[in-house]
């Protein structure tokens, strides 16, 4: 697009620093020192794209510099999983019955419970209690993992998971794909699977599609890439679980929404920064997806990789070496491989493990 970066990150692990013109080690939390930098630099845009904390700064800087983001209000409500609950509630919007009052008596719900920080992505610090003797230390490990020291306590839905993609233009929301997800389960949540598009009829689609973007006018979403988590349970009952004003992880913005859409995501996302309105087209059909690799906890003795046998695998990640040391699974950021796929006629589904990783 011949546009001039400005990267701003730690400088360890800053695979960004690259690929910037310009690359500064600050961190994104750094909003004032970031501020004053850019105000030598002068930019037409910023943006990051799959990252909450990231999103606090990026609409402090826009909101200072005069720029297209969102509003701080938006902000505050889309990065805090009580205020964005409430918000929501508000508005008559479909959500789990929640409370951010750990010492309450809880006399209104029903275990099990889901517990988590406001603030967090990525499966940090959940955890499902089932009885109120197991309430406490899940609290104290949600706190644990916040940053702003505040959790959520809500009722637990059973049902199948989704998110919803789309993208903002001052106002007007446009949706791109529904994704469907396979987690680890109990007690931790992680994300196994992510499969575009999802399995669901057409009446359905179209509800979701209508809850959604009833959401993102309450939540004051205007600009940009949304991604918002849902469960539509045994009933068809539809519950949102939370909204980010901003692309899902996982290579869900990234990679797999173009991969079966067409559409480059990545590309609209800078465009709406540059206050440049995207053209919207769907041009493709094609299932994508990721397999992430889960792995006992130990050291790795082999890693065996068979993505390249695949035709329809496109892209693979080892995130660790033979020695390396795999902790226990608990959040996302330690799965220690994946693999993406794009498939023409149906969901790719792998008849054996494609990519393993052996510890002792």
């Amino acid at each position: 697009m011949e546009l001039e970066t400005h990267v701003f990150a730690w400088a360890e692990g800053a695979i960004g620093k690259e690929y910037a013109d310009y690359f500064y080690p600050i961190s994104i939390t750094e909003k004032d020192i970031i501020l004053e930098k850019a105000k030598q630099i002068k930019p037409d845009a910023v943006l990051s794209i799959a990252s909450d904390l990231a999103i606090i700064t990026v609409n402090y800087l826009t909101s200072k510099l005069g720029l297209i983001g969102n509003s701080l209000d938006c902000t505050e409500v889309t990065t805090n999983k009580y205020l964005m609950r409430k918000r929501l509630l508000e508005y008559s919007l479909p959500c789990p019955k929640f409370t951010n009052n750990s010492k309450s008596e809880l006399t209104d719900f029903s275990f099990p419970l889901i517990i988590k920080p406001t603030d967090r992505s990525g499966s940090r610090g959940i955890s499902i209690v089932n009885s109120k003797k197991d309430l406490k230390c899940a609290v104290e490990q949600a706190l644990d993992e916040s940053f702003n020291k505040q959790v959520i306590i809500e009722e637990f839905i059973y049902g199948k998971e989704y998110s919803v993609e789309m993208i903002s233009w001052k106002g007007e929301h446009n949706f791109l794909q529904i994704t469907e997800k396979e987690t680890s389960g109990a007690p931790y949540f992680i994300e196994k699977e992510q499969h575009q598009p999802a399995n669901i009829s057409n009446d359905k689609k179209e509800e979701v599609i209508e809850i959604i973007k009833k959401s993102l006018d309450a939540l004051e979403v205007k600009n940009g890439a949304s991604h918002s988590e849902i469960i539509i349970n045994d009933y068809g009952k539809v519950y949102i679980t939370e909204i980010g004003a901003r692309m899902g992880g996982d290579y869900i913005g990234s990679d797999l929404v173009e991969l079966s859409t067409g559409f480059d995501f990545v590309k609209a996302v800078i465009e709406v920064s540059l206050n440049i309105r995207p053209e919207i087209e769907l041009s493709s059909n094609y299932f994508s997806g990721i397999y992430y690799t889960f792995a006992p906890k130990g050291r790795v003795s082999e890693i065996i990789n068979h993505s390249k046998k695949f035709t329809e695998i496109i892209r693979n990640e080892v995130y660790c070496a033979k020695g390396d040391q795999i902790p226990e699974i608990r959040e996302s950021g330690v799965r220690p491989a994946c693999f993406i796929y794009q498939s023409v006629n149906k969901r790719f589904i792998p008849n054996q493990n494609i990519i393993k990783i052996v510890t002792k």
